[in-house]
This record gives structure tokens, sequence and C-alpha cells, in this order.
């Protein structure tokens, strides 16, 4: 980590939701909550990175297992499995001074991540498992889902969407994938630790809660289920302390409510913009 520490600025945006009262404090975050956007710090070290390990390079490893046809899930993986299935799925997301992640989601190389990833920013670029770099346009936006949706100007030689849906339940085991810290295609595993949860300053609800490790940087990356299957988006991690250090409390927008509309849609509800 030293190395990351030397070159890194961690310029994450945040937002922090009240303590809920005792008698509603089912789905509510307590203490401070941060967006997992990397700051810009990062630009040199990550591109590089990113296009060292995803081309092959780097004493032989690759940030994520080469392109596999569409996988049409149906049984329970091992963790490396998930890793191989859905790894050239994932991108790197620079977007001005911002460093997130993305995943994409459709044949034609929609890429799905969270909207304050690319917030206000007027150069996008993002960075696919094999290496291939482009630039890319906000599609959709949903400020107050914080999800968005970009059209990358050029593809990869092999285009691999992940698959999308699936339901969770308190306990299940999930898999997030990411960037955090600017350390590409990292994978961590945890639990599905609650349903419904509601962050208060954003008003953003029905999210998914898990103890997956996620960091900034991971924010828009997938959070999968033991088949492979998307089932949500990461967003934040509840901070406490108020150092963006991970405390085992992160969100993700389930992967419906995160289809479920395009700019200024919502659920009933929702708060100011994020």
């Amino acid at each position: 980590m030293a190395l990351f520490a030397d070159f890194y600025d961690y310029g994450a945006v945040e937002h922090v939701p009240q303590e809920a009262d005792a008698a509603e404090a089912r789905g509510a975050v307590a203490g401070k909550a941060r967006w997992l956007v990397a700051g810009g710090g990062a630009l040199v070290v990550v591109a590089v990175l990113a296009y060292w390990l995803g081309g092959g390079g780097g004493n032989g490893e690759r940030a994520a297992p080469g392109p596999s046809a569409t996988p049409t899930p149906s049984a329970t993986l091992t963790v490396p499995d998930v890793f191989e299935r859905v790894g050239p799925s994932v991108v790197v997301i620079q977007a001005g001074r911002s460093l997130g992640t993305g995943v994409i989601a459709a044949e034609d190389g929609t890429i799905l991540t969270a909207h304050h990833v690319v917030k206000g920013a007027k150069d996008v670029t993002v960075t696919f498992a094999d290496g291939t770099k482009a630039k890319a346009a906000v599609a959709t936006a949903n400020p107050k889902l914080d999800v968005a949706t970009l059209k990358p100007a050029k593809l990869p030689e092999i285009v691999v969407p992940a698959t999308l849906g699936g339901g969770v339940a308190v306990g299940a085991p999930v898999v997030a994938i990411g960037n955090p810290l600017g350390l590409t295609y990292s994978v961590s595993t945890g639990v599905v630790s609650g349903l419904d949860r509601t962050t208060e300053e954003s008003d953003l609800s029905g999210l998914i809660q898990f103890d997956a490790s996620v960091n900034p940087g991971s924010s828009g990356g997938p959070l999968l289920d033991a088949r492979g299957l998307v089932v949500g988006i990461v967003i934040s991690i509840a901070d406490p302390g108020g150092d963006e250090a991970f405390a085992g409390i992160a969100f993700a927008v389930p992967i419906g409510l995160a289809l479920g509309g395009g700019e200024g849609d919502g659920p009933p509800g929702d708060g100011p913009q994020i």
C-alpha cells in the first residue's frame, strides 16, 4: 500500500447521514457514510496500471481473465469462478479527478455505474479488462438512485456483458469486484447483512447492506451473488470515524432499481440529488 499511498489523493465525494431514532432504526444508517469515488491523484498510476495489467504485462499477470462467451449462470460457483466469469465485464472509470468502477450491462457495450462517479465530469475514460481504452459519454443518469449508464466510443474486440438479475437474502454470500484505492480488479467476499436500508441524508432507500470490503474507487462496481449474477451496484460505505476506513458496512443499489429509470426518475420520497 505504500506505493499507492505516495500517489493517491483520497478526494472522495461524501455524504453524512444522521443516526436514526431507535423506533425507526430499521434500515437506517448510523454515522457518516462515504461515496466510494477515489481522487484524481491516481490518474497516472491507475491509467498505466489498468492498461499494463489488462494487457497481460507485469510478470505475466493480468487484471482480469480473457473475455469469453456470455455466461448463463445456473449453479453456485466458487469465488474464483465468479471472478473468471464476471471479471471481463468490469471496467475502470476515470472521470476527471474521480476513479470508479463500472460493469458492462449489454451487448452494445453500455456500462452501468454509480452516478456520483461521473457527475459533472467533462472527460470520462473507460479501460476494459483487455486493456482497451475509450472515451465515454453519459447516456442516462438517475441522480436520485445514484446510477448512470455510459456509452463508450470504442469497444474491445470481444464484448462480455455481465448477467443482470437475481434476488438476495440476508446471510446470502456476495462478491464485489472493483478498483479500490486504484488496485484494479480487486475481489472481496462477504454476505448480505441487511435489506431495504436507507441512507438518511440522501434519502436513498431500498439498499442492500453487505460486508464485503469496498473502498474509494469501488463505486459503480458490481455486487454479485453466488451464481455470478449482478444483484446490485456498489455506491457507498458507512464511515463512522470519518477516516474513509471500511467499517464492515457497505451499500448497493439493487439491480432492479438500478435498471428502473432514466434521468429524474426515482421512487416516491427520494431526497435531493446527490
